[in-house]
């Protein structure tokens, strides 16, 4: 039986609520019958992709303190050095996920520790699989403090599409890796900075699996 995500609940019901009316119209209120054939498909085409959007997959992560998990389901856009200014301010390995419209977009914790800074940034909506978007895009910036006192950033990043961001998390919270981070609406990214002694298990171009695939090793 597929399950659906709580963050999608309201609009799931306002676009069967909208799929009802507009084939309503189309049929009890329009003369043409081509008219209204043509209603009723792009409306229920409508209703499949927004059901599809806010697919809940029920998936076991095997918990690992070595290994980084993807935070989300996507393809790997960007693998680089580059220095982290929302709070780390150090030059760290950065991992980009984008996610289009057709991923699921549940976000999940990719490494156990503590939340040691939480903090939403308003921005710009440029297209998520840009560069510049996670620098300019609006973000949600978290922090994780590994046992041993290195800290690795996840940040979400509202993309041309995707204007609501949702975190589950707040400041001085254990986490583990089987834990939801969070939920974005309609195509983003996600951007890791990890250490730079992190064995890196990815490559550009590859297809993730959020809460499954292994982003890289902690040394």
């Amino acid at each position: 039986m597929i399950k659906f995500h709580p963050a999608g609940k309201s609009i799931i019901r306002n676009t069967i609520l909208i799929v009802v009316l507009l084939n309503l119209v189309g049929w009890l209120l329009l003369s043409c019958a081509v008219i209204g054939s043509v209603i009723s498909v792009v409306s229920i085409i409508l209703l499949i992709l927004v059901l599809q959007f806010f697919r809940y997959p029920q998936r076991k992560v095997n918990i690992s303190d070595k290994n980084i998990i993807a935070p989300a389901d996507g393809t790997i856009c960007l693998i680089e050095e580059a220095t982290e200014t929302d709070y780390l301010n150090a030059v760290c390995k950065k991992v980009s996920i984008f996610m289009s419209p057709l991923n699921v977009h549940i976000n999940w914790v990719p490494v156990a520790g503590k939340i040691s800074f939480l903090e939403h940034r308003e921005g710009r909506f440029y297209a998520a699989f840009k560069d510049k978007s996670a620098d300019e895009n609006e973000r949600t910036c978290v922090a994780i403090q590994l046992k041993d006192g290195r800290e690795i950033m996840a940040n979400q990043v509202a993309g041309a599409m995707a204007r609501r961001i949702l975190n589950f998390l707040h400041i001085g919270q254990q986490v583990t890796q089987d834990m939801e981070m969070g939920f974005i609406r309609f195509g983003s990214r996600v951007d890791l900075y990890l250490p730079l002694d992190t064995d890196i298990q990815i490559e550009l171009g590859e297809k993730v699996t959020g809460s499954q695939t292994i982003i890289g090793k902690l040394s």
